[in-house]
């Protein structure tokens, strides 16, 4: 996609990585590309990771495993979900693809990443191959730093949603020196630079905290009116939690000028569609518009 901003000169083109695989889809697929190697050099069959109700990573994971062989187990925050899997398109999607659900309460899903909760975990289920939460790790952003190829080194900068940071770090580290990454974090909270700064190389990025709509998982009628105007105009479905989120953000910043003219922008459509039917669901329950490509 190429598009013209106004008498500015801006050019924003978006990357369609949601297009690598119908179901491990954009950074989810460059997120789990090393990992599933590396499990395979260990010779462990089993992935073993965690997530929400609606997680796009929960999803790709068990997509991967059905696809690659492995045994796979979500560990899934909210033990009140354990009755209403065939209410939540994702853990639905995710079950058929032969992934165990363990449901856990809230307090204990906080525990994920102590030693102690991994050996428990070991314990009852064997050997198997830890994912974190949302996929980010080193191998990860080794993936992720294969998103910008040469082809892209005359953007000036590049735009990414962030969830837990892997995806943009590994953007980072693939940059040149005249280009500069902007992130729209999903979720609230000023912890998100030091995550992305253990895995950065350099210091040419920068967070704008500006367009979360109040937080992981929150939208507003605005973000949903947005979403399917640009559907209409491009024939581009984004999602409402990260994707949808990034272009509002971008198209706001050309508006107030951030964009010096002449730039040209690289936003990267990191997929994360499959949750789009859950947020609908959402929608509806609230009597707020819905999104109309799905």
């Amino acid at each position: 996609m190429v598009e013209k901003i106004d008498e500015k000169g801006i050019f924003l083109y978006l990357k369609r990585e949601d297009l690598l695989h119908p179901e491990i889809s954009g950074n989810k697929f460059r997120k789990l590309k090393y990992n599933l190697i590396e499990a395979k050099s260990e010779g462990v069959d089993t992935l073993l990771t965690f997530g929400g109700a609606f997680s796009n990573h929960i999803a790709a994971v068990a997509a991967a495993g059905k696809k690659y062989g492995f045994r796979t187990i979500g560990i899934i925050r909210g033990d009140e979900l354990i009755d209403k899997i065939d209410e939540n398109p994702t853990l639905l999607f995710a079950r058929e693809n032969g992934m165990k659900f363990v449901f856990v309460t809230r307090e204990i899903f906080r525990q994920k990443d102590s030693l102690e909760f991994i050996e428990k975990l070991r314990l009852e289920y064997g050997n198997f191959y830890l994912l974190p939460e949302g996929g980010t790790n080193n191998l990860a952003v080794k993936g992720c730093e294969e998103i910008l190829t040469n082809e892209d080194e005359d953007f000036t900068y590049v735009c990414c949603a962030v969830g837990t940071g892997g995806t943009i770090a590994g953007i980072i580290n693939s940059l040149r020196e005249n280009q500069k990454a902007i992130g729209f974090p999903s979720l609230k909270g000023t912890f998100l630079s030091d995550d992305i700064r253990s895995f950065a190389k350099n210091n040419n990025w920068e967070l704008i905290s500006d367009y979360h709509f109040g937080g992981y998982g929150k939208v507003s009628e605005e973000l949903i009116v947005f979403l399917n105007e640009f559907y209409r105009k491009t024939g581009i479905p984004l999602d409402p939690v990260y994707t949808g989120k990034m272009m509002f953000g971008i198209y706001d910043l050309i508006k107030k000028g951030y964009f010096k003219e002449g730039s040209k922008i690289l936003a990267i459509h990191t997929g994360g569609l499959q949750g789009c039917k859950g947020m609908n669901l959402f929608l509806k329950k609230k009597h707020l518009p819905t999104l109309n490509y799905i």
